[in-house]
């Protein structure tokens, strides 16, 4: 009798099985990239020149891909800081604030893979988990015995802030300052798309979430998510990711918990953010880590905030006392 059943629950786990991928197939191909934008997105600041920063540098992270990095070297016995650029962006876009930081702190300022002048030698990720790497790759090469270790981030760059605190990366983290933060796509601090910047292929997403739930990734290549760059910096800016590299660049599902694993943080926004709900942060975040110190900047939108007169003096207060 239970000899007899064998081959009915074969062809029946078959069955599911073959059901099971043809919806996922299905949901990753309803969605096609490469579609225009309606409008919208962010506030971008008008061409002010030439930016002034140190000449990129290269380290070498553990697969043996060398990628590019900005220093800017601070007072002796400073902590060390990762400054981490926001989605689509790349390290120069933050020389400002990392040159206003250098007098608090030694700031490494990357360009992630598949950004700025890490993007021709490394377009993507190759699996999921490998910014954090690369992050603690590029710290490990530069901090001191002693040496205090802060990751700072914008945007999805503070998100990655996040993920490497709650993940199991070494070096440890001494604390993070969090610029506009993204938390999750659906976390209480998100407005839709981010207000018209980001164009996540959600049904593609789904259908990819499910093939990796089963351990098939061969298609985490594909584009997941597009981005409203404006005309004038497409050929600075990254326009798209790919599924892996859109998981790897913020907090994991349970963002919550990432939240937690973080020691004393300090958090900066700006009240006229397009992209997130500001004044929802600090009620999202502090059940799960009461430890972080926010400031809500007046007139100021998700982009400005990285170059407000108030963000370097607030970070730097952060890091003097963290000395």
């Amino acid at each position: 009798m239970i000899s007899g059943l064998a081959p009915i629950l074969l062809r029946s786990a078959l069955i599911g099985a073959a059901a099971y991928l043809a919806v996922a197939g299905g949901l990753i191909l309803s969605q096609r990239p490469g579609q225009p934008f309606a409008g919208g997105g962010l506030t971008f600041p008008e061409p002010g020149g030439a930016i002034s920063a140190p000449e990129p540098q290269s380290y070498t992270a553990r697969d043996g891909v060398e990628l590019a990095y900005r220093l800017f070297p601070g007072p002796e016995g400073t902590p060390l800081v990762v400054l981490i650029h926001g989605s689509g962006a790349q390290g120069l876009y933050y020389a400002g604030l990392a040159g206003a930081l250098s007098a608090h702190a030694t700031v490494l300022l990357p360009d992630l893979r598949g950004h700025g002048a890490s993007r021709a030698k490394a377009p993507d990720v190759t699996h999921i988990g490998q910014l954090e790497e690369d992050i603690a790759d590029l710290a490990r090469a530069h901090l001191e015995p002693g040496q205090k270790f802060v990751l700072a981030g914008h945007s999805s760059g503070g998100g990655l802030a996040i993920r490497y605190a709650g993940g199991a990366q070494t070096p440890r983290p001494d604390g993070a300052m969090l610029v506009a933060p993204f938390l999750k796509y659906d976390a209480p601090t998100m407005r839709n798309n981010s207000g018209g910047w980001a164009r996540p292929l959600t049904r593609r997403i789904i259908g990819l979430s499910m093939l990796n739930a089963v351990g098939f990734r061969a298609l985490n290549g594909l584009t997941a998510i597009e981005f409203n760059v404006p005309e004038r910096l497409r050929g600075e800016m990254t326009g798209a990711y790919s599924y892996r590299l859109n998981i790897s660049y913020a907090p994991r599902a349970d963002y919550l918990k990432d939240i937690s694993a973080l020691l004393p943080f300090l958090l900066v926004l700006g009240d006229a953010d397009e992209a997130f709900r500001a004044d929802r942060f600090q009620a999202t975040m502090v059940p799960a880590n009461p430890g972080g110190s926010y400031h809500l900047i007046p007139g100021v939108s998700h982009l400005g905030v990285i170059n407000a007169a108030v963000t370097p003096r607030l970070m730097g207060e952060y890091l003097d006392q963290l000395q």
